[in-house]
């Protein structure tokens, strides 16, 4: 996946980034993303509190062949766009409701469909899941929409994870790696679990939420794609403005806090450790690297893949 974080500043002139007939806009907002294979947003949050992540969809199926004449976009730039134009889940669903768009999704470097969803939620508690399901985009919107992992379609999970919560977590809960296993378990525990106010806290909770239904470090199934290691975890804390990402392969947490930085390179600040000192040093690594795209300013790079993604808002 080659993963690495990127700065984007708002004010950027942007496009679909499939040539001819392809969607233009500017940027309002500015963000911080995580990349794949450096052609595809895949994670984020921008300046508003908007977050959105990727996820890998068997199923999806966009339609591309019967949308000539729609303003194209590539699967790799649809997060992008929405972060870059939108300070609300509300903004987004009623921008995408139309499906009006083309989207162009070529093979992955290493031979994989770029089959997808999207998850999108935001500071007012809102969130909602963006699939193309034989061709045509089906958007669930609501704040009961938390969880997300992989296959089946979101409908069919949903309805998986009502039986289970029936049954009851403390009776028996689905304990394989398989993603409407790992729904299950995420979405019980989720209500399960007490609410708090206080960032530190909830930060604390949804890290614990994630590595509880991760799925090792190791563990493949090639002929299954939605059964993979999970290599890196975020969470996002959209009141705050601050995005925590976690390495499988490293020893703790780092941050970016969006109110220090201003979305800039030059006044970006990264989290402290309890020691005072910066958090790549409590990390025991020599650098995080970071990109702000008019720069090309880097450091280190994180070869990481996001499995499961639980949204969480610190204002419950």
């Amino acid at each position: 996946m080659k993963t690495k974080l990127w700065i984007f500043p708002r004010g950027m002139a942007r496009d679909g980034g499939v040539g001819e007939g392809s969607l233009q806009w500017t940027s309002k907002y500015g963000s911080v993303v995580a990349s794949s294979y450096d052609i595809a947003t895949t994670d984020g949050i921008n300046e508003a509190g908007l977050v959105g992540n990727v996820l890998y969809l068997a199923e999806a199926q966009y339609g591309t062949a019967k949308r000539q004449g729609q303003k194209k976009i590539s699967m790799g730039a649809m997060l992008q766009h929405i972060l870059d134009n939108f300070g609300t889940v509300r903004e987004a669903v009623d921008f995408n409701r139309g499906d009006n768009l083309c989207v162009i999704a070529p093979d992955l470097p290493n031979g994989e469909k770029t089959t997808v969803h999207v998850s999108i939620s935001d500071a007012k508690n809102d969130s909602a899941v963006f699939e193309y399901i034989d061709g045509q985009l089906r958007i669930h919107h609501g704040s009961e929409y938390r969880v997300m992992t992989n296959s089946p379609p979101y409908d069919r999970q949903v309805a998986l994870a009502n039986y289970w919560t029936e049954i009851g977590g403390y009776t028996f809960l689905p304990g394989t790696h398989r993603a409407a296993d790992r729904f299950a378990r995420l979405s019980y525990n989720l209500h399960a679990v007490p609410k708090v106010n206080q960032s530190r806290q909830a930060v604390a909770t949804v890290f614990s939420l994630m590595r509880h239904i991760s799925v090792p470090l190791g563990i493949t199934a090639p002929q299954k794609p939605n059964l993979a290691s999970t290599l890196w975890r975020s969470v996002a804390d959209h009141t705050r403005l601050v995005y925590y990402f976690e390495s499988v392969t490293a020893p703790s947490v780092f941050w970016v806090d969006l109110r220090l930085g201003k979305v800039k390179l030059t006044e970006l600040h990264v989290g402290q450790s309890p020691s005072g000192g910066l958090v790549w040093e409590l990390l025991n690594l020599k650098a995080i690297e970071v990109y702000d795209a008019s720069r090309r300013y880097t450091h280190r790079l994180f070869e990481e893949m996001l499995i499961s993604q639980v949204f969480w808002s610190t204002t419950m």
